[in-house]
């Protein structure tokens, strides 16, 4: 039991939210499956426990980690037997022998591949680990390292070539060969994901599985920093926004719908007090009415924070259908309107393409500008903020140390219901260096640190259900 607790608490650690009653739940589900059958325990976990797809890379990391396999005594690589644990590492640098033993392992590989020999490419891969993957016991490094020398040593780049030649055929259609080539990738992952197994494999004989756990955890893609994120975050990242917009439109939608209760309605009830002598035993609430804001995007599209900015309209629109009106513009020292560019399921790389080459927002060096961007969003666009405009802007506030134009903000605010910034740099180093957000805070109902998906998904959601009172005011 003490180690199903470990296991739930890195997930919880990783950022998996698990309750008690689903922990109670997969333990009670465990008592039914044959504990020596890892896929049985693995499918029911997951099914116990995991509330979302975009959870399971990281579910299976982690169960990897918990429920490895000892290696077997004839495993490659396994100390006393064979090899050394570090394979024959040469002054290659690879971690291999000669070429020739390399050679015959890659050809190996091939073969069962194109054969689909599961039982020859499960050796073939616990031999690439032991030769290519230099591993040493008690060594503090983390499996990412070793997976990239085994890559590296197997060239699976040029297995993925060797496998889409073997299957062209004349006349192929154009959608068999896109079929083909997508096949062969899945291949290839599959097999990348075979060699971080059973290197984990190998890592959590040596050191126990909460620490290689440790070691291996990868922020959910919801969490990831969209200011630093890398290739593969943004692709797991864009790979999350699709059923997240979905997820949050619905959500919007569902708590417009439902509410609160409202304001109690004290002419109703007293005289619904009538029919009990008096006794205010029913009270009556006014039905809220919700307001539908208007959405106004400021998005600062300049080095690393457009990408977060892309993100934000993505979200934005995706809850577009329950908002009376969405506009955005992008900027970086000029301005321009882009609302046709991100609309609820436009791919986000193409959108900012057509950005960064049809959208007028370079007005001198290309360099951020705030003041001059808000100064004329105030001359040409300030018709598109009313009374009921929400103001959202995004960006570092980093001016370059030009003029940041105050004045310009303190219109658009006049002028709106709400003004929000959302900064997606760390708090600690605002009104640092060229960073203004100082001037600009007092000027804005709130300035948010958003930084993820997560944080960005709860304020989308925030600012898309506001309420009014009677008066028309924000609730």
């Amino acid at each position: 039991m003490r180690f199903l607790v470990d296991f739930i608490g890195e997930l919880r650690e990783v950022g998996i939210g698990v309750s008690m009653v689903e922990a109670v739940d997969a333990a009670g589900a465990l008592d039914h499956v044959d504990l020596l059958d890892r896929d049985q325990i693995r499918a029911t976990l997951a099914a116990t426990l995991i509330k979302s797809s975009r959870h399971l890379e990281a579910f299976d990391i982690t169960f990897d980690a918990f429920f490895a396999t000892r290696p077997r005594f004839d495993d490659p690589g396994v100390e006393g037997a064979g090899a050394p644990p570090g394979g024959e590492a040469g002054a290659d640098g690879v971690g291999g022998g000669g070429t020739g033993g390399d050679t015959d392992l890659m050809e190996a590989m091939f073969r069962a591949v194109d054969a689909g020999d599961e039982d020859l490419l499960q050796a073939v891969v616990r031999a690439a680990v032991g030769r290519f993957g230099g591993m040493e016991s008690g060594r503090p490094v983390g499996g990412a390292y070793y997976a990239y020398r085994v890559a590296r040593g197997l060239d699976l780049d040029a297995l993925r070539s060797r496998l889409e030649a073997a299957g062209e055929s004349d006349g192929e259609s154009a959608l068999d060969r896109r079929l083909r080539l997508q096949e062969v990738g899945r291949v290839v992952e599959r097999l990348r994901d075979m060699i971080r197994r059973e290197i984990t494999r190998r890592l959590v004989a040596d050191r126990g599985h909460l620490p290689v756990a440790k070691t291996m955890r990868r922020p959910l893609a919801e969490d990831v920093d969209l200011t630093t994120a890398t290739r593969d975050d943004l692709q797991r990242i864009e790979r999350a926004v699709q059923p997240l917009t979905r997820k949050l439109a619905a959500r919007v939608a569902r708590r417009r719908r439902t509410g609160i209760e409202g304001r109690l309605d004290v002419r109703r009830t007293v005289r619904r007090s009538l029919s009990t002598g008096g006794a205010l035993a029913e009270p009556r609430f006014r039905k809220p009415r919700p307001g539908r804001p208007d959405i106004v995007v400021l998005a600062d599209v300049s080095g690393s924070v457009a990408t977060f900015a892309r993100f934000t309209m993505q979200l934005v629109h995706a809850v577009s259908s329950q908002l009376r009106r969405v506009r955005a513009f992008a900027f970086i020292d000029a301005i321009d309107e882009v609302t046709g560019h991100f609309r609820p399921g436009t791919d986000l790389a193409a959108a900012m393409a057509r950005v960064g080459t049809e959208a007028r927002v370079v007005w001198v060096d290309g360099h951020s500008n705030y003041g001059h961007a808000l100064a004329q969003f105030v001359e040409q666009h300030l018709g598109a903020v009313t009374p009921t405009t929400t103001v959202i802007i995004t960006g570092d506030a980093r001016t370059n140390y030009h003029d940041p134009h105050t004045e310009a903000l303190a219109t658009i605010a006049s002028r709106a219901r709400a003004v929000y910034w959302l900064n997606p740099e760390d708090r600690r180093y605002w009104d640092t260096g060229d960073s203004v957000i100082g001037l600009y805070a007092p000027l804005c109902a709130a300035v948010y640190e958003v930084r993820n998906l997560r944080q960005l998904e709860r304020f989308v959601e925030t600012i898309s259900v506001q309420r009014r009172d009677p008066a028309g005011l924000v609730a």
